[in-house]
């Protein structure tokens, strides 16, 4: 969280683009028809100007090791050369994101995030990653959707929004940064049949690179002990399924499993390069940058900015660039800075943070010594009635900070004490506190005779669960043995 005042990007946000009619196309990749009102040559355009955006929303490319960069950006073209579309420029980037995600955008843009790579083993998962994201933009996937949802496209655009329902510029602004999340996930998903055709076409171009195609499904089991893990110890185990990037993936390990075997057996001798690539992210971040925030478990720590709150029970939170943005349990939340200037706190809530917001319930309150103000708004989200808790709260130097809280109408009156709790969470570090937080970082280690998964684990820095994410980390969560001269991965500085 770096406090900059910007609209965040929406994926596929290049709605200039869109044309009235549609036109029948056929999937490079798989002879499939689709309606879609986008040309290649206009999907080679929105890649190019959503480009630099992505960037700017996800932290910007992964800079300290630039030969990280070039490895992944190798394995990509790698696996590109072996797809149907050669017609497409392929450009691969580690985004600085402490998300574990990977995406592509049209024109052949293609991310994933340092995370992803840290929970990654070996070079053939991190392939079968890439060639996912390959094989939509080779089936044009993205066109297909912009086809079917064109009227969704802007209705998500204005209509999801929180500035759509209450209106004028920081309205917009205020809908802007709580809809990313939601308009993303939205935008983002993909069928379950391109789902499956993206799988499909990564087994296939895994095969045609020598690689060995289980390590697309060894990933996806990965992911899933990774997104149990944190829905756990965010206290929600139960809403495993919205984290993390499944849920703009709906994948299953039998779908995954059937593309595999839909392919036929692997090459004999096909590639896991399990010590190279190890080799290759020692050292790399893993987690939050401290300079820009730290999220622990339900706990958001600024040790530059001093400050810390501690998110409803059940939430998720996602650092973002200029905001955090929290989910679970049917409700949502993000956190900001208000723009410079502000005086009077209930004038500010009632009338100035969004001015044509019905604000109700108006309160002038104290967080922690701190002088704030409270108020309540009605809207909508996803066509649905929905009420919004509105706290503003002057900090010591000065700035204000927000708290918008949003859940379904029917469930508020539940949730509100939550969202209360949260924002009187809001308090000032001492100095002591807001020291010694370093950048956590992946070391690959090797096993020593009469080292145990207990003994390596207890290396870890995480601040909880040190064996289970050992365990995530390495594969080692189904029972198999460390053996002598292993490489492993821990987490340390």
């Amino acid at each position: 969280m770096r406090f900059k005042h910007t609209f965040a990007a929406l994926l596929l946000a290049g709605t200039s683009l869109l044309v009235t009619g549609c036109m029948q196309a056929t999937s490079p990749a798989t002879g499939r028809t689709f309606s879609t009102n986008v040309t290649e040559a206009q999907e080679n355009q929105i890649g190019a100007e959503e480009h630099p955006k992505i960037l700017e929303e996800f932290g910007g490319a992964y800079a300290e090791k630039p030969a990280l960069n070039t490895y992944i950006d190798s394995v990509g073209q790698f696996v590109a050369a072996t797809a149907e579309r050669q017609d497409v420029k392929y450009t691969f980037t580690v985004l600085n994101s402490s998300d574990i995600n990977a995406f592509a955008l049209p024109g052949g843009y293609v991310y994933v995030t340092r995370d992803l790579l840290g929970l990654a083993v070996n070079e053939a998962e991190v392939a079968g990653v890439l060639g996912h994201e390959i094989g939509h933009v080779n089936a044009r996937h993205t066109a297909e959707r912009m086809g079917q949802q064109q009227k969704a496209q802007i209705g998500v655009l204005a209509g999801v929004l929180l500035g759509a329902v209450l209106g004028g510029d920081q309205g917009a602004q205020m809908g802007g940064q709580f809809g990313t999340e939601i308009a993303q996930n939205y935008l983002g998903k993909y069928s379950q049949e391109q789902e499956f055709e993206a799988d499909s076409l990564g087994v296939r171009y895994l095969k045609r690179a020598t690689y060995d195609p289980q390590a697309m499904g060894s990933f996806l089991s990965a992911l899933n002990a990774d997104t149990h893990l944190e829905a756990r110890l965010a206290g929600n185990e139960a809403a495993a399924e919205s984290y993390s990037m499944k849920q703009s993936h709906p994948r299953t390990a039998d779908r995954v499993q059937q593309a595999i075997n839909q392919a036929g057996p692997a090459t004999p001798g096909a590639m896991l390069a399990r010590n190279e690539y190890l080799t290759k992210i020692d050292g790399i971040m893993w987690g939050e940058n401290p300079e820009d925030g730290v999220v622990q478990g339900r706990e958001f720590i600024h040790p530059s900015l001093r400050f810390t709150f501690t998110a409803p029970p059940g939430f998720k939170l996602q650092n973002q660039p200029s905001q955090v943005v929290g989910q679970g349990d049917g409700g949502a939340m993000i956190f900001d800075m208000a723009p410079k200037g502000v005086g009077d706190l209930v004038t500010y809530v009632q009338s100035q943070w969004n001015p044509k917001a019905k604000i109700s319930d108006l309160q002038r309150i104290n967080i922690n010594g701190m002088e704030a103000a409270t108020g309540i708004a009605q809207g909508t989200v996803s066509n649905q009635p929905a009420t919004f808790r509105l706290i503003a709260v002057r900090f010591p130097d000065n700035h204000v900070y927000r708290f918008l809280f949003a859940a379904p109408t029917n469930r508020f009156q539940a949730m509100d004490s939550a969202f209360g709790a949260t924002a009187n969470s809001f308090r000032q570090l001492a100095a002591n506190e807001a020291t010694g937080y370093k950048p956590m970082r992946i070391r690959v280690v090797e096993v020593k005779p009469g080292d145990t998964i207990d003994s390596l684990a207890a290396r870890m820095v995480v601040p909880e669960a040190k064996a289970d994410w050992f365990k995530v980390l390495n594969r080692l969560d189904q029972g198999q043995p460390l053996q002598a001269g292993q490489l492993v991965k821990i987490v340390g500085y």
